[in-house]
């Protein structure tokens, strides 16, 4: 069924998706880099980095777990900060179910091919066929520079004395920027981002390594979470909605006028 209505695209909307799909690719590759060089400079062997790649295929849940570690906290603080992490993947799944409707054999590879890229680029198309093309293109094309990149990024970083010489030991903070900065143009992200950050250097010096990043993501999914507030009903019916249909608010006119001075009014003007 799926590749059924794969097949009903014209080819250059296939060849015009693939080549999104690999300028995607390219980007994540660079990611990729960083992460295996760092992975190594924490301490894990080239064949743990790219086992994580391989089976966890967490891209930001594998630069927060590393970044953990190489900033010496523990495992599990560094396991927590990933997962964390990971949890958006949930509703990814929700929203893409209907989009992609995959067969029961299909189901676990798309399940491992979700990342925000696939994501977006299945979500961005107009039709279903598209969309559905748009996600195994980049999701096959994005695992594939991951892993690629970051299997080159760990042997480099074996060999390298320092990694951390190269400034790669950034490459998980400019990650979680790079994923933050489409929410900052939002009031509600902006408050949510300070609130964290906030949070994260008021327990650094209570806690331990790692453990910050857990408690502030904790915090800003707290927030999240919260019930929005919602104008005041009457009858049924939002008090905004009045207020824009002429109608009275708490017995008062929306215009501010009562009776009185509304007759003032029609008498001065006559």
């Amino acid at each position: 069924m799926v590749i059924q209505e794969q097949d009903q695209l014209p080819r250059k909307e296939k060849a015009r998706l693939v080549r999104d799909a690999l300028g995607v690719g390219l980007a994540v590759g660079a990611y990729g880099l960083s992460y295996g060089a760092l992975a190594v400079s924490s301490g894990l062997s080239v064949g743990q980095t790219q086992f994580l790649s391989l089976l966890l295929y967490g891209g930001s849940a594998q630069l927060a777990l590393v970044g953990t570690l190489a900033a010496g906290g523990g495992g599990v603080a560094a396991s927590a900060t990933a997962t964390l992490l990971g949890v958006r993947s949930l509703f990814y799944g929700v929203s893409l179910r209907p989009v992609l409707d995959v067969r029961a054999r299909l189901l676990l590879p798309a399940a491992h091919l979700l990342s925000d890229e696939s994501t977006a680029m299945a979500i961005a198309k107009q039709t279903p066929s598209a969309s559905r093309f748009a996600y195994w293109v980049t999701g096959s094309v994005v695992f594939l520079f991951w892993n690629v990149t970051t299997l080159v990024g760990a042997l480099a970083g074996s060999l390298l004395a320092d990694p951390k010489v190269l400034g790669l030991d950034v490459a998980s903070s400019a990650a979680f920027l790079a994923l933050v900065a489409p929410r900052l143009r939002e009031r509600d992200g902006r408050f949510v981002f300070v609130l964290a950050a906030l949070v994260a250097v008021a327990v650094s010096p209570l806690v331990g390594s790692g453990l910050p990043v857990v408690i502030a993501g904790l915090t800003a999914l707290s927030v999240l979470l919260l019930p929005t507030v919602r104008p005041r009903q009457q009858d049924g019916r939002n008090v905004d909605d009045e207020a824009q249909e002429g109608g009275r608010v708490d017995g008062v006119p929306a215009d501010g006028l009562g009776a009185a001075e509304r007759a003032a009014g029609r008498g001065g003007a006559s």
